[in-house]
């Protein structure tokens, strides 16, 4: 699913105006129609029911004044206030303001000043909705004077708010809240869905998130290049190919696993059990010898193999040659979970990671012995997938965590450009890259996910998939789908707390064969994304 930025939108809107022709008074009252369409599917107002529309300058005021009049026309009561003065209104907004002018059940006050705000705030008490029509997706600087006033009272009016576009307040490209932003129940977004909509902090201010066609033409969209998109379903069911009757075990490949120390069987556990579930033929567990016979009781259908370890019960670098003999005939690697910041066994993970050229996967401790020398990330190929939660990717690129948090995707984008690898930058709307033209958001996944455990199965299924042969970037959105659906799917039954990872892998099966049937799992969590048809 394709999300665009500003500059983006702003281009294609252009293009459809210049070139085909459609001019934008049309693509704006499309947009209006579709708005107000979904207004009132989702609020279902009584007749007569009172409507608050704040509207700014520009074409988004313009949306919002060509929604008053669509709710005006099906018998609500709207008031307009108008956040400037009516001569600073131009071009396609002019024309709607002047036409909601004539229209004699709609009330309009032009507040251009915060005395003047207050003056006309009453009517927020005898409304029950506010649309928010201030600021569209070019907000690139903090909200101040009326606007920032206007904004703080939609918040602490404690009406139900439908926003035009974009939340005001809110970057319309990284999600960031620009000072204030106001917090809605409902946005209704044009054309497509923008980025900073499907990322935090924006995903948790836009409440219910309609995209209504607009009426651009396709043709024209394609030919502005993006490279951000939500992933789904449609990215990587092709690949999940249906079972030959002859098929065996041999065929869906053979993953080597590199994991565990003392105290931490666990994670080699889920590990395997991810990978198992996610379809792959044959699952070698190599564990350091003294936890050898523990994971054979605890796993039935992996085989596990006893490595040299060292006095702490962690794999030695005299495992190296091991490791190395016991590769040959593997599809895929995965390594990290559980293995302890031992030294030794940071050294033979970094041996590891350089001299193996198998499609792998690194997680947990062998991201945090590659954070110790980073000079091997640029020894990194796109078949190597790094899964690093935020305190991880801090030690990978020696930035505080909370700077990561406020530039996500700028953060995985620059990444992956450097060390030219597969990164799943883990969090709320997880971030998968496999090149710096192409960025995924993951809209699956939950509360249900804060246990422990459950990004060793995350690690699993998407080795799994990547020893059947499926390519590194179709892998790793692939298995974050999953993992965060089996998340949701898991909280829709036992609720959000309680959920443990050894609960994630029984579903995986179910829900493969549900997203390759085309089908939607879920009884209650919708989409993130809900499009609306020009035509309804």
């Amino acid at each position: 699913m394709r999300l665009v930025t500003a500059s983006e939108i702003r281009e294609i809107d252009r293009l459809t105006i210049e070139n085909i022709g459609i001019p934008g008074i049309v693509l704006m009252e499309n947009a209006s129609r579709g708005a107000a369409r979904v207004f009132l599917e989702h609020f279902k107002p009584a007749p007569g029911s009172g409507v608050l529309v704040i509207c700014g300058k520009g074409n988004n005021g313009g949306d919002g004044f060509a929604v008053a009049r669509h709710l005006s026309l099906n018998g609500l009561k709207v008031v307009v206030i108008l956040l400037a003065n009516a001569s600073k209104i131009s071009g396609d907004a002019l024309k709607n303001l002047e036409i909601i002018r004539r229209i004699d059940k709609i009330e309009i006050i032009e507040s251009p000043t915060v005395a003047e705000l207050k003056d006309s705030l009453g009517h927020i008490e005898r409304c029950g909705y506010i649309i928010d029509a201030i600021f569209g997706t070019g907000l690139n600087s903090d909200v101040q004077g009326v606007y920032r006033e206007a904004i703080q009272a939609i918040n602490s009016s404690g009406k139900q708010v439908m926003s035009v576009d974009i939340p005001s307040g809110l970057n319309s490209d990284n999600g960031r809240i620009m000072g204030i932003t106001v917090r809605s129940d409902l946005t209704v977004t044009f054309g497509f869905p923008k980025t900073g909509q499907v990322i935090f902090p924006g995903a948790g201010i836009v409440g219910r998130l309609a995209c209504v066609d607009i009426g651009i033409p396709g043709a024209v969209a394609d030919t502005v290049a993006s490279k951000y998109c939500m992933s789904g379903p449609d990215t990587f069911t092709h690949l999940f190919k249906e079972e030959k009757p002859d098929s065996h075990k041999g065929a869906r490949g053979h993953l080597l696993i590199l994991a565990g120390s003392t105290g931490k069987t666990g994670a080699t556990a889920m590990t395997a059990l991810g990978a198992l579930r996610a379809g792959a033929g044959l699952v070698t567990l190599g564990v350091p010898s003294s936890l050898n016979s523990i994971l054979e009781v605890k796993l039935t259908e992996a085989m596990t193999v006893p490595l040299s370890e060292t006095a702490q019960g962690t794999l030695s670098i005299k495992a190296r040659d091991e490791i190395l003999r016991l590769i040959k005939g593997k599809s895929a690697i995965a390594i990290g979970p559980g293995l302890s910041t031992n030294p030794e066994t940071a050294a033979l993970v970094r041996d590891i990671v350089t001299e193996c050229d198998l499609p792998m996967v690194i997680d947990a401790d062998g991201l945090n012995a590659l954070a110790e020398e980073t000079a091997i990330l640029e020894r990194l190929d796109s078949r190597k997938i790094l899964t690093p939660h935020p305190g991880e990717m801090s030690r990978l690129t020696d930035t505080k965590t909370s700077d990561i948090q406020l530039d996500r995707i700028g953060v995985a984008a620059g990444f992956v450009e450097r060390y030219k690898c597969c990164l799943v930058l883990k969090g709320a709307r997880t971030i998968i890259s496999g090149s710096p033209d192409r960025l995924y958001i993951n809209p699956t996944g939950g509360p249900a996910l804060s246990s422990g455990g459950s990004g060793d199965v995350l690690t699993g299924i998407i080795s799994g998939l990547l020893s059947r042969g499926m390519p590194a970037i179709e892998s790793a959105t692939a298995g974050v789908y999953i993992h965060g659906m089996a998340g949701d799917l898991l909280a829709e039954e036992m609720g959000e707390s309680g959920v443990i990872a050894g609960d994630l892998p029984d579903v995986i099966p179910c829900l493969i064969q549900s997203l390759k049937n085309g089908e939607w799992p879920l009884k209650k969590k919708k989409p993130v994304v809900e499009y609306r048809g020009l035509m309804g």
